[in-house]
Formats: C-alpha cells, structure tokens, sequence
C-alpha cells in the first residue's frame, strides 16, 4: 500500500511505504552529483531510526541519588570523568525517552564543494526522526533551536524554552540542541588560526598561562608554545589548553569579533558565548548545531570557489583561512587520539564496541607493543591489544573532533578515502546528550575487558553511513 504526505513545512511530496519518510529540500549548485540530497537525508534518518536509541540504560535516571550526586559535580570532558557514576549503579534503569542526537552529512565532490546533504533531528517529540530542509546555501530557517538544559529535558519531555537564535518564533521544528561539549574546540580553533593569518600571533610564540580566576575547568598557570597548546587542546581533547587559547583570544579582541564573523556567514549557531576573559572557562551558553558546524568544517577542508553564499549576499569561500592554517589545522585533526565515537580503531581487537568507520588512526598514538595509549593515560587512554589489523584494513582517514560530559556525547569531522580504496569525501557530525550518564544495554561487564564511556550506536552509525558512501 503506498500512501502520499503533502507538503508541509518545507518537506517535499513522497511516497511512503510501511515507515513515515520526510525528504530535505535542496536547490543543488551546478555542480552538483546527480543523487538527490533527499536520499542522503533519507539513508541516514533509516540509519539512526535502526539504532532503536530508546533501548539505552540510563544509569543516574531522573529523581535518583547518582542524578542527585551528579548534579553537584562539576563535568569533564576528556576520558571517563573520575567521578562517573558507578558502571553497574544499582538504580540504572532503561531511558526514559527518545534522546536528543543531531546528526548532518554533506557530501562533498573531489574539490570539496558539497554536492549533497542531510541533517535529521530526533528528540521525544520527533522520536523517528526529522529531516531538517536546506536551502541551495545549506542554510535553514525551519528550525527553533533552544539551549540546551539537562533538567528540561528530564522532566519536560525534552522541550527546551531558551531561543538561541532570534526570530524563529514560528519555524516548524522546534528542537533543543544538546550541547556540543569539547567540540566547542573547532571554534577556538578557527579563532586561534585567523589571528595567527592576521599576524596577531605565532604558532611558535611561547605564551604564559596566568589565570586571574579559579576554574573547575581550566589548569593552573602554565607556558608552552601557541602550537602547542593548540595540539594539546584537539589531539587531546585538554580542556586547560582550551582556555589558554581562549584567554589568548579575548586579549586580541577575537571572541566578539569571531562571533559576529559566525553570524555573517550564516553560521547562526556557531555561538562562542558566555566565556571568561580571566581564566578562559566557557559556559553552557556556546552552542553549535551538527549543520553549521558541517559547513565550519567545509571551510577548513578546503574547498574550490564559492562554498556558499552568505545572508549579505556576498560569496564565503575557503580563503577565510590561509591554506597554510587550513593544512595545519586539517593534521591537527588527524591527529586526533580519542577514535572513540563515530570510528573505533582505537579498540581494534575488542568484542565491544562495535566496529565504526574503517579510519586508520594516526601512529603517533600507537606504541611499540601495538596498542594505543593516548595522552599516557593508562587508566582512560590505555587500549589493549594491537591495533595492526584495524590499521591494515584502513580505508579512510578522519579528521574529527570528539566531545564528552555526562550529559554530551558527539564527533564531527572530515573523511577522505585512501588510496586504492573506494572514493568517498564527506563531511560527518554528530551531536547528542548521550553522555557517559547513558550505557548500552549489551555492554560487557568491565571486568571482562576495559569500560566503553558512551554508547557504541554512533559507531554502527558510523559504519553504515562510510558503507553507503564507499558504494556510491
């Protein structure tokens, strides 16, 4: 039996089958592929709809004495937080509803200009999935985003009341974006990267950290090289390195100026708000959605005239950072130690969690016996077996930024193919409040090997989505 929806909201007249389907509109550019954006839009709602998210364990649920000794905790976000609730807490029960996950990707031709997108929304009011309708400049008006809050989401079938962006009062979607945790680092990282093509700063300048205010956050005061704090904050994930280059920011006037920059691309949701210029801690107020920070990452990678075409009409284009900084930024990407969410290399050899996108992980992290340990941690960055035949069967390089708190799981970044292997290039973000407050029904027993501190559903995401590009 085939049934038709009207359109309604900027969704396109589709057929349906036994499932709801709701298809992205996108006016292509001429260069575009000949698939359509809404079957991009399509394969990765299907996609995050089998992962049947409402099986997940919520091991602090709401009203609980963890959710109680959660709440007056401050939250890390790099490795398992040391003060996470217990792995078999006694009070875990299944989810109580449809999580918030934010997902985009874009498809991009050989010379980095996207030719297709998709970016499908779930939360407890679109528990299937709603896929979220461009424009010709990936842009959308459809969306009411709101600020995210853990206690609204608990207790008000996840409805935030927070607008983020003005003027959205009537959008049809109305959605509170989880927050973006450590992926927040993208955006100090354009910042720090225009100042260093400006000439305000060096990558080999050494810079003296003194903070002026406490922070749960931030490290002491420290001194090292703007190159290094660089690295330490994106391979790494170190949120003292973080506010070093924060601090480093306001004291050349470029956080306001790099918000307004965001706003004149377009990039509504690109807010780097609420930070301290004392110490360069950041707030709950920064957000970022999985579709513009798509398109920050379109910017970085580079690519061959216009991207798209700003609300000013004027045209943005990669050259907003140098090619050398672009190329920086790009290895630091790489680079990257935590393989931990969208690809897992860095559990090669392990039952659980599941296989993610093939990535071949950078050697720096891999020892002589094989393993990985990132950031010489063997409590949180210690793997155990070799990684060789994860690498071997290497298809695909990952340039990504991953975050993590208790209540924010994602990853967002770049896929370039190998060589021999077959061509993909594209763009994948995921933002969601899966945290490491959620575990998977199916997770081993931490005596029986190392514990996993997010779920392994975006991996399976991960795989499918690289599988569907590798066949086109």
């Amino acid at each position: 039996m085939i049934l038709y929806r009207l359109r309604k909201h900027g969704q396109a007249l589709v057929a349906l089958g036994s499932a709801a389907v709701l298809t992205a509109t996108m006016t292509q550019p001429a260069h575009a592929a000949t698939h359509r954006s809404g079957d991009l839009a399509e394969r990765l709602k299907a996609t995050m709809v089998a992962q049947n998210f409402g099986d997940l364990v919520d091991t602090t649920p709401p009203g609980s004495a963890q959710a109680r000794a959660l709440d007056a905790q401050p939250e890390s976000e790099s490795g398992r937080p040391k003060h996470a609730p217990a792995l078999n807490a006694a009070a875990a029960t299944t989810i109580h509803q449809q999580p918030q996950v934010d997902m985009t990707v874009i498809e991009l031709d050989k010379k980095g200009r996207p030719v297709s997108s998709g970016t499908v929304l779930m939360s407890p009011k679109y528990k299937n999935g709603v896929v979220v309708p461009v424009d010709k400049n990936l842009r959308t008006t459809a969306v009411r985003y709101r600020l995210w809050d853990t206690d609204q989401w608990d207790a008000n079938n996840g409805q935030g009341t927070t607008d983020t962006v003005p003027g959205r009062e009537n959008a049809p979607i109305d959605y509170m974006e989880p927050y973006s945790a450590s992926i927040v680092k993208l955006m100090v990282g354009f910042g720090i990267m225009q100042l260093v093509d400006k000439g305000a700063i060096k990558l080999s300048d050494t810079y003296a950290y003194t903070p002026t205010k406490p922070s749960d956050r931030c490290e002491g005061a420290t001194t090292r090289t703007i190159g290094e704090y660089f690295d330490r904050m994106i391979t790494i994930s170190d949120n003292g390195s973080a506010c070093t280059l924060i601090k480093v920011m306001h004291e050349h006037g470029g956080v306001d100026w790099l918000n307004q920059q965001f706003q004149d691309l377009g990039l509504d949701m690109l807010q780097l708000k609420g930070t301290d210029p004392a110490n360069g801690d950041w707030s709950p107020q920064i957000t970022m959605s999985s579709l513009d920070t798509a398109k920050l990452l379109m910017l970085i990678n580079g690519v061959s005239g216009t991207a798209w075409t700003a609300p000013n009409g004027k045209p943005v284009t990669s050259d907003i950072l140098s090619k050398s900084s672009r190329e920086y930024f790009m290895k630091e990407l790489g680079d990257q130690g935590w393989n931990n969410v969208l690809s897992t290399t860095n559990y090669c050899g392990y039952s659980y969690p599941a296989q993610g996108m093939p990535q071949r992980i950078a050697d720096r992290w891999i020892g002589p016996d094989g393993t990985v340990t990132v950031n010489n941690d063997p409590t949180d960055g210690k793997y155990q077996y070799p990684v060789k035949p994860c690498q071997d069967a290497g298809q695909v390089t990952f340039a990504h930024k991953t975050g993590l708190t208790a209540f924010a799981a994602g990853d967002a970044g770049i896929v370039h193919s190998l060589p021999g292997q077959a061509k993909r290039n594209y763009i994948i973000v995921a933002f969601s409040n899966l945290g490491w407050r959620y575990q998977d029904a199916n997770r081993p027993n931490p005596g029986v090997q190392p514990a996993v501190n997010r779920t392994e559903k975006f991996a399976k995401i991960g795989r499918a989505m690289d599988e569907y590009e590798a066949q086109k």
